[in-house]
């Protein structure tokens, strides 16, 4: 099935939007300012997102989008990255460069992030020291729920405007779950089952199963979108936080940054090519229907099979975060005001770019379906 309904404006962008504007928010931990800073810059061009789908860290971005009104989204996101810094006991500043980084590293590991992780004295117990299914995890998120709680109204999750779905990993079966808005209410565990990252946070139970973060199957859940019934007109705004790409690693140093990156990093450029093939595949089935006689066209048989065809479009807008300067692998717990500061910084600026070139308006193959649009522009201080 599918839906051409939608056409959504921008204001000051020179006409309607191409369908329903979706934001796909990936995992990334302290990576996901830069997500608020995607969003700051769509708020502002007047562009609000009818759908948005995350895991992990995308998660939670979503859900303060999704559960507050448009005048307050921004300002929520404000206030939760705000309780997310983690400000060093000591500042050395340039006296030891990259010092002040270890520090807030270290601090971050046996303290935790105050208003999202604590530490859990008794996983040290030993690795055979029975926690529990839904405590067994090196810390608590107790935190997070509360301050979700506090920042997030669920009730406005679920009145859908926008949708919001969220990824979770079935630890039974290996098997990715989206608990959408649209099928059925989401509450703050949906929410803290996407987040649940093993072997740092326990577990999520939801209808009496085990969830883990949906980023260890597909951190970027695109596929969400293609697989949507009925199929509609979308822009897509897909934010990337892991960079597919890299150099060869020489350090250990550099090995343990680079196979985050290649872990998390999406498959989308892979899905990107499988829907184009799928999408093309539709289109031609509907101009193959189109040139069949009335009568044929008519028939049950060839309606049947008409039916496999689409003529929806979809523009997906890939946003790719920067690698900051002294980036390591542990940047994805860099929840120090600077880091949390330049990232947000890096959205906006690339999104603004983005929304000036509105690469989604001219001429496209009329049989794609599918159009990728590439952003992975760096910001002046980010490393080569």
């Amino acid at each position: 099935m599918h839906d051409n309904s939608f056409s959504r404006s921008g204001k000051g962008l020179g006409g309607s939007l191409p369908g329903q504007i979706v934001l796909v928010l990936q995992g990334g931990g302290a990576l996901g300012s830069y997500q608020a800073g995607v969003y700051q810059a769509l708020h502002e061009a007047g562009i609000e997102p009818d759908w948005i789908i995350g895991t992990s860290i995308g998660a939670i971005n979503a859900s303060l989008i999704a559960g507050n009104k448009p005048q307050a989204r921004l300002s929520r996101l404000q206030e939760f990255w705000k309780r997310m810094e983690q400000n060093p006991v000591w500042n050395f500043g340039s006296a030891f460069p990259g010092f002040d980084d270890k520090l807030s590293y270290w601090s971050t590991i046996t303290q935790g992030v105050a208003g999202f992780f604590r530490p859990n004295p008794l996983a040290h117990a030993g690795d055979a020291y029975v926690l529990g299914p839904e405590r067994a995890g090196y810390y608590t998120t107790t935190p997070l729920q509360k301050t979700l709680e506090e920042l997030v109204d669920f009730d406005l999750v679920n009145r859908c405007t926008p949708r919001l779905t969220v990824g979770a990993a079935h630890v039974r079966t290996s098997q990715m779950r989206y608990f959408d808005s649209r099928d059925g209410a989401t509450s703050v565990r949906h929410v803290m089952a996407s987040g649940a990252l093993p072997p740092a946070f326990p577990a999520v139970r939801i209808e009496g199963e085990l969830y883990w973060d949906g980023g260890i199957l597909s951190n970027t859940p695109t596929e969400a979108v293609f697989d949507d019934n009925p199929r509609r007109d979308s822009l897509i705004f897909s934010v990337h936080l892991w960079n597919p790409l890299g150099s060869e690693p020489t350090t250990m140093a550099e090995v343990f940054n680079r196979h985050k990156d290649v872990q998390y990093s999406s498959r989308i450029a892979s899905q990107i090519v499988r829907q184009q093939q799928i999408h093309r595949l539709r289109h031609v089935i509907n101009q193959l229907a189109a040139r069949l006689p009335e009568t044929e066209r008519s028939s049950p048989a060839a309606r049947e099979l008409a039916s496999y065809g689409c003529q929806t479009w979809m523009h997906v807008v890939r946003l790719l975060a920067p690698q900051l300067d002294r980036e390591t692998h542990t940047k994805d717990i860099d929840f120090s005001p600077d880091g949390i500061k330049q990232r947000w910084d890096a959205g906006y600026a690339h999104t603004k770019s983005v929304l000036a070139r509105a690469p989604w308006v001219g001429e496209f193959d009329p049989l794609s379906g599918v159009v990728f649009h590439e952003h992975m522009e760096m910001m002046p201080q980010a490393a080569e």
